[in-house]
């Protein structure tokens, strides 16, 4: 009877464990679902979210334009040194790495698409667990710098 105790005492904690982290997960997955602006003080840009690996790998590949005030944000699951490059990117590109802490740690400015192999990769100094994407000289015309805060918010 003690083993079975022991069994059933084991299967609980798993069981509340399994649960515990499908809370965390969906919790955390729901505030980038709900999230749709990345803001530096009051100048915010209505993005779409890349938070799996096939939405990360596609990005803002063979679009031909991207709106004023939008952006993509990519969510990694930890933070790390993501580098980026642009193949089969077919705009001009300011590319903003973002830590765990949302403080702006790098920024490539003006990052032209690809045009032959092998592309550019574009290597963050600072590891990041967010990149943004928006149109080139955005972080210029906004006076962006490393070190900035950044706000995500629900618009």
């Amino acid at each position: 009877m003690n083993n079975i105790n022991k069994r059933e005492i084991i299967v609980i904690i798993v069981l509340f464990l399994l649960v515990l982290g499908f809370s965390f997960y969906y919790n955390y997955g729901s505030v980038f679902r709900e999230m749709n602006s990345v803001c530096f003080e009051e100048r915010c840009f209505t993005v779409e979210i890349a938070d799996d690996d096939e939405e990360r790998q596609q990005g803002l590949m063979f679009r031909e334009s991207l709106e004023q005030d939008k952006g993509m944000f990519f969510v990694f699951p930890k933070n790390d040194i993501y580098p980026f490059w642009m193949k089969n990117t077919l705009i001009p590109l300011d590319i903003i790495w973002i830590d765990e802490n949302r403080i702006v740690v790098f920024i490539s400015k003006n990052v032209q698409p690809c045009v032959a192999d092998p592309c550019q990769i574009i290597e963050p100094e600072k590891e990041a667990l967010y990149v943004l994407e928006l149109n080139a000289g955005t972080s210029d015309e906004i006076g962006l710098e490393v070190g900035d805060e950044v706000e995500f918010r629900n618009v």
